[in-house]
């Protein structure tokens, strides 16, 4: 999900005045929970315990990602979207990889600007990259529509259990 310092320039991704890059720490002071709370109850975090998540997931690497788009043009930075990667090591398909997209998210002042797209595709694409055989992702029917635009396809059904 995280990491300690953004991708390399190389890696990060601006389009028009739209940035998307790995979370950085300080994006809890830009919205990032907040954002969060727009897919899925989540409460307010301190500026401690988020900082203690953050820490580790970056432990993790590569292999959880959290991408978000932002303006830096704008005098407050707030994040505008975000979607997480965590790549699963198997011991299927010699070993193989597997990425799951999940918590992809858009402001509702932003939406229609193509950010989660954007985001998905960056994801896809970085678990391409990582070697994965697969991107599967869950979401709900209302949904199936634009994750098709973003090039998946339905397999399967999708079974939990909440605790």
């Amino acid at each position: 999900m995280a990491s300690t310092s953004p991708e390399p320039a190389a890696a990060d991704e601006t389009i028009d005045t739209i940035h998307i890059r790995r979370l950085e720490c300080s994006d809890h002071e830009r919205g990032f929970v907040a954002l969060l709370s727009q897919l899925s109850p989540c409460p307010d975090l301190t500026t401690s315990v988020f900082a203690t998540r953050f820490a580790e997931l970056a432990a993790q690497g590569d292999d959880h990602i959290i991408l978000v788009a932002e303006d830096p043009s704008a005098s407050d930075r707030r994040i505008l979207a975000t979607g997480c990667l965590f790549v699963e090591r198997k011991f299927l398909r010699g070993c193989g990889k597997v990425g799951h997209v999940e918590d992809v998210v858009v402001d509702a002042a932003a939406r229609g600007r193509g950010l989660g797209l954007r985001i998905v595709r960056r994801l896809v694409e970085i678990s391409r990259d990582a070697g994965c055989y697969k991107v599967i992702l869950d979401c709900t029917p209302e949904l199936r529509a634009y994750y098709a635009k973003c090039g998946f396809v339905e397999k399967g059904v999708q079974m939990a259990v909440y605790f």
